[in-house]
């Protein structure tokens, strides 16, 4: 595969550029840069830092990707961001690496897209085959599993955490952390029951989320508190293993948070 850099690019001596790489124009790419194979940055694309790019994913004009975190206290320690294969980064995305105080590292998994103008702030962490759509706004310190959906325009608070195949609504503000499977909507975001349509999309099977909604409905019933509920949930689901990562995403919160529904839901 050839490496094709336009002449109007700027790639700093030291960027490491894979094979079959094609950078447009008027981009530029900094010294400690790494773009994978067959990487494309399509024209007007920033890169900066400690920054890796997996192979074959590509940025969109005017995409910065990698310049100083958004935070008052970062002092120049050398923190890194590292995105996965296969993402794709439209235009005027906005990424930061970590800092200190969120273990120096901000990481995007694989064959995720990221639609135009959306951020990830600094020490986030990203899964697989994350969809974040247009104006979707990551703070600092996320934690995102895999599957994950965020609608326009929806904005998530620092240190959250979002479970696996999880649905966030357009125009919605997460405050606490989203169980894996769950679907949260609104201005102050609630719990609005489960991502049944990723789920089905997904390949999950009937019984599986029969047994997810079961849960689902007993996790977030009335009667007593949600640690006893926790428990009594893992003693009928012992061997649904779905269930369970809903389960051990509750206990390994702690005292965090979660986004519970506006009402109680009732039990099957």
């Amino acid at each position: 595969m050839e490496t094709v850099i336009h002449p109007m690019a700027v790639v700093e001596d030291g960027a490491k550029i894979g094979a079959g790489v094609k950078i447009g124009p008027f981009c530029t790419v900094g010294p400690e840069v790494e773009l994978g194979d067959g990487c494309q940055l399509i024209s007007h694309v920033a890169l900066a830092g400690r920054t890796t790019i997996g192979p074959r994913s590509r940025i969109f004009p005017f995409a910065s990707i990698g310049h100083i975190p958004q935070d008052l206290k970062y002092r120049g320690e050398p923190s890194t961001l590292t995105i996965g294969a296969d993402c794709m980064i439209r235009e005027g995305v906005t990424m930061n690496p970590g800092t200190e105080g969120g273990g120096l590292k901000t990481v995007i998994g694989d064959r995720c897209a990221f639609l135009a103008n959306s951020h990830v702030g600094h020490d986030t962490r990203v899964g697989n085959d994350c969809i974040l759509s247009n104006n979707v706004m990551l703070a600092g310190h996320v934690t995102v599993g895999d599957y994950v959906i965020f609608g326009g325009g929806s904005a998530v608070i620092q240190y959250a955490r979002v479970g696996s195949h999880a649905f966030v609504g357009g125009m919605s503000g997460l405050e606490n952390d989203l169980i894996p499977y769950g679907m949260a909507m609104g201005n102050r975001a609630h719990l609005a029951g489960l991502n049944i349509i990723g789920l089905r999309r997904r390949g999950f099977t009937r019984e599986q989320i029969h047994d997810i909604r079961r849960a689902y409905r007993l996790l977030f019933a009335d009667e007593g508190t949600l640690s006893e509920r926790v428990e009594d949930v893992a003693e009928e689901f012992s061997t649904h293993p779905f269930v369970h990562e809903i389960l051990d995403f509750i206990r390994e919160g702690k005292d965090r948070s979660i986004c519970t529904p506006r009402d109680p839901v009732g039990t099957p």
